[in-house]
């Protein structure tokens, strides 16, 4: 019934316009909108046909424009305004979203409760109808009334209204029933809406805005059917009672929450949006400093770092990942100027070192033609054949040992498969430097590894006695080779009689020799290895590794040029004089063949009485490693160390690869 009121007051009161005819209305314009359009596309399309064209794909095409137009000014956007901008959104539909719900709730509920108190006052009301009616006839109630009650007899006829709410200024507001004679669709102990019908009962007092809206809400009604008693007492009489309360209240209750709702949601949208404004651009700034960084580095500073932000946020695993790579690219970028610079030098080494021989075969071969014919020519012959001879030889182990670093560079030339008794290559070794130099004393035993205590780092200390038995797998002649050129360079750089030890042992080290291999060749480097063979037998886990090592007391060379020894033509002479032989590729073969068994090579200060010490190690087995070229039981053991190292390395213990670079 409320719904065809509501219809027919849109209609301007005439019943016979409903909802359903406008529906039907709506669809026979449509119909013929629809007929008109198809009529004209058929003559457009006519029109187009015979121009050649096609309209679909143009208006797809037009489309697409402007699909791409709005997503490229889309991705023109800066990220945090397109964050602000979502959050403000969200918080717009969510305060919306909760305020209209909020609104919904309340207004259900305050109409659930006025329709409990037309139930429960109901009959309260009818039984003092004569005391809350108007008596004296001058349109004034006698205490306040907010009830409408209208009795109609069984017939839904009018009997009477006894009681109408009058409003300020002589405004009376009932609500508007079924036409006399009629129910509608008002049913019995249902209540429904009406809408108000306002009247005033003096013409010349105008009513103020409030009071005209409070008189024009709508009414509840719930209809009753009531019995009394007739005038003869005993007859009962059926009747419809309406009993009706203005919803004035309930309407201002919902218009005021609706206005805080709306005031307390531009609030927190406000504050939404400058919370999200300071939070995000909070988060983005490591992505600013990220792009600073990138600058500098696009500038040419490759020592440029991400700053470390915690590696379970996203920011954070960006910028470990990003540090990373910045710290493999300068690593690659270094070694490439390194090679370069060592390419360098090599070329301009190796035509000095070439350079010298050649000066020399040429010179005393123009001396030979110069002097042929004098008078004792045959002496001076034999004396500039005997030089172009010596020069001739020098070239030729120089030649030698280029093709034997070249070959060992690609691979070639070397055969890790063979059984080699090193004991015996150390036994014999021992044997040459007593023959090169018959007052030198030396001493053999083994090593033994010393841990750090507090202050002092770990160390390989070594105690005499005869060598333990060693047998590992490798090329026999390759590590002969760097055996004797160790004593070689011993007996060449060393004062005569000056006292060497060599020291020989076998050691677990929880470290793959892959990773061994890799180590570069300084002091920080054997310090790591210790740390892995302390790990190693301290939980008898690892890679057995033979570690031998010779012990001069010789000259030294300074700790800064230690790791210099293994390049290629190093000399500590700056004239290249050669005086007291060599080619200066020595020790870089040496490094090049352990490197190629997988080991390594250390050059190290004395600890006691000066000189050079010389370690070498070597993996006992090279075929026990797994699948991934680790050997079992070994990835943990040198991960823990090598965080150890790592953490190390943060307090200053250890030195930074990239500072050392």
């Amino acid at each position: 019934m409320m719904a065809k009121t509501q219809a027919s007051s849109l209609s301007g009161g005439n019943p016979d316009v409903s909802v359903t005819d406008y529906s039907r209305l709506s669809v026979d314009e449509d119909e013929n909108v629809r007929d008109a359009m198809s009529e004209e596309g058929e003559g457009h399309g006519d029109r187009e046909k015979q121009a050649g064209r096609v309209s679909k794909p143009s208006r797809f095409r037009i489309f697409a424009k402007l699909h791409r137009f709005w997503l490229d000014h889309l991705d023109s956007v800066p990220l945090s305004t397109k964050l602000v901008a979502c959050m403000l959104v969200l918080l717009t539909v969510g305060t919306f979203g909760i305020s209209l719900t909020i609104r919904q709730l309340v207004s259900n509920y305050l109409v659930e409760k006025t329709d409990a108190q037309l139930r429960d006052q109901a009959q309260l009301v009818y039984s003092n109808v004569d005391l809350l009616s108007n008596r004296d006839g001058k349109n004034e109630n006698i205490g306040p009334n907010e009830y409408f009650m209208q009795l109609r007899d069984t017939e839904n006829n009018i009997v009477s209204t006894p009681l109408v709410p009058v409003l300020r200024d002589n405004l009376l507001s009932e609500p508007v029933l079924p036409p006399n004679g009629s129910m509608g669709n008002v049913k019995y102990d249902k209540p429904f809406t009406a809408p108000a019908r306002v009247r005033t009962l003096n013409a010349a007092v105008k009513s103020d805005k409030r009071t005209i809206q409070l008189a024009q809400a709508p009414w509840r009604v719930l209809a009753l059917e009531g019995r009394e008693r007739g005038p003869d007492g005993n007859s009962v009489v059926r009747m419809t009672v309406y009993i009706g309360v203005s919803m004035a209240d309930q309407i201002d209750i919902i218009n005021t929450l609706t206005r805080y709702s709306i005031l307390v949601s531009i609030v927190i949208v406000m504050v939404g949006a400058i919370v999200a404004t300071l939070i995000i651009q909070r988060t983005l700034l490591p992505l600013k400093r990220i792009e600073k960084t990138a600058a500098k580095i696009a500038a040419g500073d490759l020592s440029q770092r991400v700053h470390a932000a915690p590696e379970n946020t996203e920011v954070g695993s960006l910028a470990a990942s990003l540090n990373a790579m910045l710290a493999r690219i300068e690593f690659s970028f270094c070694e490439q100027q390194k090679t370069t610079e060592k390419m360098k030098r090599f070329v301009s080494d190796a035509s000095h070192e070439l350079r010298t021989p050649l000066a020399t075969i040429h010179g005393y071969s123009e001396l030979y033609r110069m002097q042929r014919g004098l008078p004792g020519d045959l002496e001076r012959a034999d004396e500039s054949i005997g030089h172009i001879e010596a020069s001739s030889q020098r070239m030729t182990e120089l030649v030698e040992d280029l093709l034997s670093l070249a070959r060992l560079d690609e691979g070639r030339g070397i055969d890790i498969n063979q059984r080699v008794d090193l004991t015996q290559l150390l036994t014999d070794a021992v044997d040459d430097l007593h023959a090169l130099d018959a007052e030198r004393g030396i001493q053999q035993g083994r090593l033994k590894l010393n841990v750090k205590d507090g202050r002092n780092s770990g160390y390989l200390a070594f105690i005499e006695g005869q060598f333990p038995e060693v047998t590992l797998t490798g090329d026999a002649s390759r590590l002969r080779q760097v055996i004797t050129n160790i004593v070689g360079n011993i007996h060449r750089y060393t004062p005569v009689g000056s006292p060497v030890e060599v020291g020989l042992s076998v050691m677990p080290a929880s470290i793959t020799p892959e990773s061994l291999q890799h180590l570069p060749v300084d002091k920080q480097s054997l310090r790591y290895f210790l740390e892995f063979v302390e790990v190693g037998q301290s939980m008898h886990v690892g890679t057995n590794y033979a570690v031998f090592s010779f012990v001069d007391h010789g000259p030294g060379v300074p700790v800064e040029r230690q790791s210099q020894i293994f390049e290629r033509f190093y000399t500590a002479d700056s004239s290249r004089a050669r005086q007291k032989g060599g080619t200066g590729l020595g020790m870089s073969i040496a490094q090049s063949v352990v490197q190629a068994h997988r080991g390594f090579i250390d050059a190290a200060t004395t600890r006691n009485g000066g000189g050079l010490t010389l370690t070498v190690v070597l993996p006992i087995a090279l075929d026990e490693r797994d699948e991934t070229g680790e050997q079992p039981a070994m990835k943990t053991f040198e991960h823990s160390v090598s965080k150890k190292a790592t953490r190390q390395g943060r307090q200053g213990i250890w030195p930074r690869r990239d500072k050392a670079r």
